[in-house]
């Protein structure tokens, strides 16, 4: 009778005890408490206009980081998001001018299978040539970014290029949330559950915490990996044709550089960069984080460059942390084990 009448107790407690212990809660809070602080100095900052803008200047990165969450997971990482993002988003408007009257799912469908076919190739070369995947795709980075230059060329497309219905992607709101918003939260939902809930999703963690041991398993490391590179690659290409909408021209230099600001969101946001743990929920909560602090430097009038060291300082404490807390994970293991003999 005590038995059932405790049970309920014991799991609230364990719930609880899991809910406090999440790697997110912490970069939640610290969001939290940086959106506070900054409307105290700044009351404007949270006005109806300020916060659209925040969140569409959060949008595109959120969604790069639940496709480059999915890598790092596997203990592997893409350096290419930028360039495949700079080549989907000028394919985008090639596409339109092409073909102005296309519909606008179908340009999104063209986008994630473009992305996913450049996806695919940095996971073939990775699985294939057993080469660590932070040179693999820092070689084709340059390659794409060289193909999109010689492409490109000087050419620019505007927005005033695109069907009107595209560019109110990132004009209209509903609940006085951006569109294009609401799509990334609900892209980063269905990306969570599918990671806890679906096998292959919850092999990733497998394959980033032991990837020998995985194979031992069963677990077919190589087409996870290529699985998780696919993937990476259509969610990418889908951040490229949500880019066009939301920006005024796309070009050369469209995405350049916003690869590392990816990777910084998905470090702070929990995802050990060693792979294995943390979740796409955390990563985008880092991309929120990044994107309200330049918002919040912006309104409290402080120098840009404090942005930078701020997001340097968080990547090194991320990391310090995650070393941290996997010691100590090392320890009570080491100690249970012994209990047990």
């Amino acid at each position: 009778m005590s038995t059932i009448t405790h049970a309920p107790a014991v799991r609230r407690s364990s719930a609880l005890k899991r809910f406090f212990t999440a790697r997110e809660i912490p970069v939640a809070s610290a969001l939290v408490v940086l959106i506070v602080v900054t409307y105290i100095i700044n009351p404007r900052f949270l006005s109806p206009q300020s916060s659209k803008d925040l969140m569409l200047n959060a949008t595109i990165v959120v969604i790069l980081a639940v496709a480059q969450a999915l890598v790092i997971i596997t203990r592997n990482v893409d350096l290419s998001v930028g360039a495949i993002l700079g080549l989907v988003a000028f394919g985008t408007g090639t596409v339109f001018d092409i073909f102005p009257n296309i519909p606008i799912v179908l340009v999104f469908v063209i986008g994630m299978v473009f992305g996913g076919l450049l996806g695919s190739i940095n996971g073939m070369l990775v699985t294939s040539a057993k080469v660590p995947a932070l040179v693999i795709t820092l070689g084709t980075l340059y390659i794409f970014r060289g193909v999109l230059s010689s492409w490109a060329g000087s050419k620019q497309y505007f927005s005033g290029d695109n069907p009107k219905e595209f560019g109110n992607l990132s004009v209209d709101t509903f609940l006085s949330i951006p569109i294009i918003t609401i799509i990334a939260v609900v892209i980063t939902i269905a990306v969570a559950m599918f990671m806890s809930s679906v096998r292959s999703g919850r092999d990733l963690y497998a394959i980033g915490s032991d990837p020998e041991a995985a194979r031992l398993f069963g677990i077919p490391v190589g087409g996870r990996v290529l699985s998780a590179f696919i993937a990476c690659g259509a969610l990418t290409g889908l951040a490229g044709v949500l880019y066009t909408s939301r920006y005024n021209s796309v070009g050369a230099l469209t995405g350049s550089g916003i690869e590392l600001d990816v990777v910084a969101a998905v470090v702070v946001g929990g995802v050990a960069i060693f792979g294995g743990s943390g979740t796409v929920a955390g990563a985008a909560i880092g991309a929120v984080l990044l994107a309200t602090i330049t918002g919040a430097l912006t309104a409290t009038r402080v120098d840009k460059f404090w942005q930078q060291a701020i997001v340097g300082v968080l990547i090194l404490a991320a990391i310090i942390i995650d070393r941290v807390v996997s010691l100590r994970r090392a320890r009570k293991l080491r100690v249970d084990e012994a209990k047990d003999v």
